[in-house]
Order: structure tokens, then C-alpha cells, then sequence
């Protein structure tokens, strides 16, 4: 061992140090350390002396006073340890308090033997934080004064009743008990009653709506819980079909509609074309919770089952936005074969739409037809039309008209695409003997519209961002529309400023029910009848 070693070996104090204490792990991680110490230990003569008086003591029989044999003679052995320090040459430690003092916290704690605390032991153990269940797979389970109310109320609600409650009398328990929306009643009831055996017991239905946490749920997990099949993760259009009907038999506003079966039908699919027109924003046709949730169909549907008029829910469930959009279909189908060609399609809003979108439309790059005639449109794929030409400041809607504009489908509209269609715009400005806008001035006046983060072409980014986004596509393909944005008729600012929460569906729909009731109302005086079509082509009322 050389000296250099010697002298740092030296420098340690046995009592600092407390050897018997160090942990085995720290040993093995320097043993070259732990052997030079030994060795040293073992040079010392009061040592020898130990050694050779434990000798003794074994020879003779006696009791070996080694340590660790117990917590007195542990302290003996540690106190007869020899030091490495010559007599009076140790270092004085540095004065300690003793309050926070690890050797005196240690001593009076009575953890150890020793005087001094080891420092080894002066780190606490991490406490470990207790973290809360936060995700639970069918749902969190409700507080207990939550649950107990509940099932006070079932014990209530089902008193008398051992057998269950039949489907007309389980629509107390939807809306008292679960919250929810009278016309969903019977989707629930089917829901729970599995057997098909046409009664819900008091004991089943606590099984699915208690024990199955659907009470702690908000109210459009709750929906879509109910009405989606039990193995999908998604709602399709027949999923929303018993509850259409369960609304059309109830709702006092639509009671006039039941003596008309195929009319509740169109009734029933209109509204869901809708619905999935604004919220299935992938198109797919499915759905999902997340969509449920950042539409607006749940207020709707807490709408009309608040509201007797069944007219003032504009969102989905007006009647009088089913009949615009019937009527407006009827117009056109002269064949009343309930398909739309390009010809029929061309008449639309007086001509209103060029030869060129209309191209477009029935090429089907905004949306796949769901006809299966070729080349043909049916009624669902006119309501997505309609919807998207006469509510354009909706976000469906400047999706369906970008997918149109842009004919090399590369997610830009640069000024060779926009002039394409506005150039059959120019040309019939200049047969109807108007004064003819330039594409350059009009390009212009458009950029200063959207103001797009690139001059050079517009990004459906830049459309959604802006209030007149709209106004781009009737520029460049309805004249109609492009001429009243142009003249800016006073009477139709100051209406949309009394009504700012009306979208221009809402107030197209309005305009066009009063010009149709009129209508049919003069027919009924010329024909002394109510009958404005044919009863044999199943025309509308």
C-alpha cells in the first residue's frame, strides 16, 4: 500500500465513519476501499489486543462479547473499536446544534447505539403519492347519496308494478329518472328488455342504469350509448330511426301527419339527412360520440321536447324546412321518378347555377351519390345539395363548394381555377345585357374578402376564417346570388341584423314556405280542392 493511500485511509475517524453500519451494497461497489480499510484496521495494535483477548475468551469457554450480539454489547464493541488517530491529534468537530442535529436526533429517537448518526441515513424515503382512479371502463360509479336518491325513486316510480312497467308506462321513468327526452323512451326500453318480453322489471333496469354507471354519464354518452348497436362504436342513420318514429307518434306538432304515412317516412329521412349532413363531418356515414358532442343535436332534441310548435326548432325538426326541401325536390322531378338529372338540376333556383358546377356536382367530386342510378341523383343527394347552395357560410357546406372549385384536387384554389367558372358567369352577364365585371377586378374584391394568408390562391383555412367566405362561390357560379350581394338590398340587411341567430338556411326556408303556402293556397282557390298534385304520384299535402 503506498503512502498516499495510507495518509487518506488515515484521515477517516472509525466513529464517523460507523462501519458496522455501512450497507453491504456500498461495499461491493468499492472494494478496493472496504479491503484497504480492513487491512488497516487490522495493523492497529489495539487491535492485535482485541483479537488475541477474543482468543482467550474462546479458550476458556466465556461468552464472546462480539458485535451485533445484542444492543448492549453491540455499543461496547463499538466503543472499544481502536481509532486511527494518535492520542489528541484528531480534528475537533465543527460545534452543532442540537435541535435538527442528526447525532442528537439519532440518540434521543433511540433508533441506534451509536452517538453519531450515520450520514447514510439522513435521506428519507420517498413518500409515495397516492394518485387517484381516474379512468373507469364502464363508466365512474356514483356517489352513494347520488345512487340511494336514485334508487328511492325507482322504488317509487315502480311501486305496484312487480311484473314491470310496459313501453308506454316506462316513459315516465326516461324522463324522470334518466333526464332524457321523452321519444327516446322506446329505444331505452328496447335497450334493456332484450328478451323482447315487452316489460322492464324494477331489478333490470337498475342492472343497466345504476350498476352500469349510465346515470353518471353525460347526456350525449348516454345517447349514443342507447341508440348505437352493441358492437359498433358508432351511430348510423337506421340507428336514429326508432326515435323519429317514436317523435312523429307523440309530438303534438307533427300530429297532423298521421294519417299520412309516406310523408312521415320523408319526414323521418329528411331530418336525418340532415343531422348527418351537419354533423358526420367525415361523411362516412358513421357517426361517432366525438361528433355527437360538438354538434348541436342534443339541445335540438331537448328543444322539441320543450316546444309544442314543432316550426320554432329550426335545427333538424322543422316541419317547414322538411316541406321547402320536399317541394323544392318535387319542382324539379318532373318525372316524379324520385331521381335528378343534370337537366332538372340546371332549373334550379331559376337558372340560378351554371352549366359548369353543375358538372361538378353530378361528377361527384364534393360527394358520392347514394343513388344507384347512373348519372342521377336521389333524394338524400339533394338535400346535401340543398343545404350546401343555400347555407354557404356553414362549414359543410364551404367543404362541399372547395371540392368543386378545385378541379386538380390539390387542397389550394389558385386563379386559373376560379376563372374557369367565372368565365360562364362573364358570359351570361354579357347576354343579359349587364355590365360585365372583369375577373381581374373581381379576383381583387374577393382577396380583400377572405384575406387569405397567400395572395396567390385561397386554403379552405382561409374560407372558414371568414364571415364572407360564402359570397366566393356565388361569385363564381350563381348570378342570381352574385348580382343581391352586388345591389345589397337594404331590406335583407336590416333582417338579418333583427335576427343575427338565423343562418341563411333559416331565413331561406322562411322566404320559401310563405311563397309556397301562397301558391297552394291560390291553387286550392282556383281548384276548390286541396289536392295541388296528382294523389296517384304521391305529391306533397
Amino acid at each position: 500500500m503506498d503512502s498516499e493511500t495510507v495518509r487518506y485511509v488515515a484521515s477517516f475517524d472509525p466513529e464517523l465513519l460507523q462501519l458496522p453500519e455501512l450497507s453491504h451494497l456500498a461495499l461491493k461497489e468499492r472494494p478496493k476501499m472496504a479491503e484497504e480499510l480492513y487491512f488497516q484496521w487490522l495493523s492497529l495494535p489495539e487491535t492485535g489486543k482485541l483479537v488475541k483477548s477474543l482468543i482467550e475468551d474462546v479458550k476458556s469457554g466465556s461468552p464472546l462479547n462480539a458485535a451485533g450480539s445484542s444492543s448492549t454489547s453491540n455499543a461496547a464493541t463499538n466503543s472499544s473499536l481502536p481509532s486511527m488517530f494518535p492520542a489528541g491529534s484528531a480534528p475537533p468537530l465543527s460545534p452543532r446544534s442540537t435541535s435538527g442535529s442528526p447525532r442528537f436526533m439519532k440518540r434521543s429517537s433511540g433508533a441506534g447505539p451509536s452517538p453519531f448518526g450515520s450520514p447514510l441515513k439522513l435521506v428519507s424515503e420517498p413518500v409515495k403519492e397516492v394518485i387517484p382512479q381516474f379512468y373507469f371502463q364502464n363508466g365512474r360509479p356514483p356517489p352513494k347519496a347520488m345512487k340511494d336518491q336514485c334508487l328511492s325513486r325507482i322504488d317509487y316510480l315502480f311501486f305496484g308494478n312487480m311484473d314491470g312497467l310496459q313501453i308506454q308506462e316506462f316513459k315516465t321513468v326516461t324522463k324522470e329518472i334518466c333526464k332524457l327526452p321523452s321519444f327516446l323512451s322506446s329505444s331505452l326500453f328496447r335497450k334493456i328488455d332484450v328478451e323482447c318480453t315487452g316489460m322492464v322489471t324494477r331489478d333490470a333496469f337498475i342492472v343497466y342504469w345504476v350498476n352500469g354507471n349510465m346515470m353518471t354519464k353525460d347526456i350525449a354518452t348516454q345517447i349514443f350509448t342507447i341508440l348505437k348497436q352493441a358492437d359498433r362504436k358508432y351511430l348510423t342513420q337506421e340507428d336514429f330511426k326508432p326515435v323519429l318514429r317514436e317523435l312523429l307518434a307523440t309530438h303534438p306538432g307533427l300530429e297532423f301527419l298521421q294519417g299520412t304515412p309516406e310523408f312521415q317516412e320523408r319526414y323521418a329521412e329528411t331530418v336525418i339527412y340532415r343531422i348527418f349532413y351537419y354533423m358526420n363531418r367525415s361523411g362516412n356515414g358513421q357517426l361517432t360520440l366525438r361528433e355527437l358532442k360538438h354538434g348541436d343535436l342534443i339541445a335540438a332534441m331537448q328543444h322539441a321536447e320543450e316546444e309544442e310548435d314543432i316550426n320554432k326548432v329550426l335545427r333538424y325538426f322543422s316541419y317547414e324546412h322538411f316541406y321547402v326541401i320536399y317541394c323544392k325536390f318535387w319542382e324539379l322531378d318532373t318525372d316524379h321518378d324520385f331521381l335528378i338529372d343534370k337537366e332538372n338540376l340546371i332549373r334550379y333556383g331559376n337558372h340560378a347555377l351554371t352549366y359548369r358546377i353543375v358538372e361538378r356536382i353530378f361528377s361527384q367530386v364534393p360527394r358520392k351519390f347514394k343513388s344507384k342510378a347512373d348519372g342521377k341523383m336521389g333524394y338524400e343527394d339533394f338535400v346535401y345539395f340543398i343545404l350546401a347552395e343555400e347555407d354557404k357560410s356553414a362549414e359543410p357546406s364551404l367543404e362541399y363548394w372547395f371540392k368543386c372549385i378545385d378541379l386538380d384536387g390539390n387542397g389550394i384554389l389558385t386563379a386559373n381555377e376560379m376563372q374557369f367558372f367565372y368565365e360562364e358567369q362573364l358570359h351570361r352577364m354579357e347576354c343579359m345585357a349587364q355590365e360585365p365585371v372583369l375577373f381581374e377586378d373581381i379576383l381583387c374584391q374577393m382577396i380583400d374578402m377572405i384575406g387569405p394568408e397567400n395572395e396567390s390562391y385561397f386554403t379552405l383555412h382561409d374560407l372558414k376564417g371568414g364571415k364572407l367566405s360564402g359570397n366566393i362561390f356565388n361569385i363564381l357560379f350563381n348570378l342570381n346570388k352574385f348580382m343581391a350581394f352586388e345591389t345589397r338590398d337594404p331590406f335583407l340587411i336590416r333582417q338579418e341584423r333583427e335576427n343575427p341567430t338565423l343562418t341563411e338556411w333559416d331565413r331561406f326556408a322562411h322566404r320559401e314556405y310563405i311563397r309556397l303556402s301562397m301558391e297552394e293556397d291560390g291553387e286550392d282557390a282556383s281548384n276548390g280542392s286541396g289536392d295541388i298534385w296528382d294523389e296517384s304520384l304521391e305529391a306533397p299535402f
